[in-house]
């Protein structure tokens, strides 16, 4: 799964994907309806690549905790928690046990269990590793 291609824009819901560069900005595709749209260069735009979660003890790349979630709930979406903070804090207690509960704030987990629960919709949480140049030994198509 690249995450570099999946970008959260600032006062818009859902997740989208990169589709092209534009001359101010982006072209995305909305996950949920896929709606394209252009994000401007102005707008707060960030990679899932980027985002980290405060932990107790250093920042958990996003990445890693939708591994986990993956992992603990054995592929399948998590439960909605509509309008039930201590459930949603129970649960992502449960997923992320060393979450910093003074920097997490309940917004941050409900857009956490959210987005897991979209990227998983649309069978996007593959964890595979991408294969690199130096694990199929170090040569591309080109050098042979």
């Amino acid at each position: 799964m690249d995450l570099k291609e999946i970008m959260a824009i600032g006062g818009k819901p859902g997740l989208y994907k990169m589709v092209a560069q534009a001359k101010n900005g982006i072209i995305v595709e909305s996950l949920i309806d896929q709606k394209r749209i252009q994000a401007f260069a102005h707008e707060k735009i960030s990679s899932l690549e980027e985002i980290s979660i405060f932990t107790e003890t250093e920042d958990k790349p996003l990445r890693e905790i939708l591994k986990d979630m993956y992992e603990k709930l054995e592929g399948k979406a998590a439960p909605d928690f509509k309008n039930d903070n201590a459930k949603l804090k129970q649960f992502f207690g449960e997923m992320i046990p060393d979450y910093d509960k003074e920097r997490v704030y309940v917004s941050h987990m409900q857009k956490v269990v959210s987005w897991y629960n979209l990227l998983q919709q649309h069978n996007m949480l593959d964890f595979s590793e991408p294969e690199t140049d130096s694990e199929s030994g170090g040569k591309s198509s080109a050098d042979e």
